[in-house]
C-alpha cells in the first residue's frame, strides 16, 4: 500500500489538508489496487464539475454542507453522513460553505463484490 502518513503515528484530519481560498485542496492518504483514500478540503462556493468515475465512491462529509449531485438528483450533506456514488453514473460535488469530506474510491468492478451470506444490512 502507497500513504502518504507515516505509519503507528496519530494524525487529526483537519491537520492534513490545508484549505486553499478560493480553491480545493487535496491529500492522497492511501493507494492500493482495491482504491484510494483522499481528503478534500473545499472553501465556499467551489466545486469538482460533473464527471463520471468507473467504480463506485463513498463521500464521507466530515464538516461543512456539500451538494452532491448524482445521477441528476441533489443530495444535501451534513458532517457525519455518508454517500454511495455509484460507478459510471455522473456525479458533481458542490460546497455551500468550507467543508472537508473523505473520498473512498473502491476500484473493484460494479457486480463482482458480494456481502457473505446472511449479512445483514444495516441502514
Amino acid at each position: 500500500m502507497a500513504s502518504t502518513l507515516a505509519a503507528g503515528e496519530l494524525f487529526t484530519l483537519e491537520s492534513l489538508v490545508t484549505p486553499t481560498p478560493q480553491g480545493i485542496a487535496s491529500r492522497v492518504l492511501a493507494r492500493t489496487a482495491a482504491g484510494n483514500i483522499t481528503l478534500f478540503a473545499f472553501d465556499a462556493g467551489e466545486e469538482l464539475s460533473e464527471h463520471t468515475a468507473p467504480f463506485d465512491a463513498l463521500v464521507f462529509t466530515l464538516s461543512g454542507a456539500l451538494t452532491l449531485t448524482i445521477g441528476g438528483a441533489n443530495v444535501q450533506t451534513a458532517p457525519q453522513t455518508i454517500v454511495l456514488m455509484p460507478a459510471n453514473v455522473p456525479h458533481a460535488v458542490h460546497a455551500a460553505e468550507p467543508s472537508r469530506m473523505l473520498l473512498i474510491m473502491l476500484r473493484e468492478a460494479p457486480g463482482q463484490g458480494s456481502a457473505p451470506t446472511g449479512a445483514a444490512e444495516v441502514r
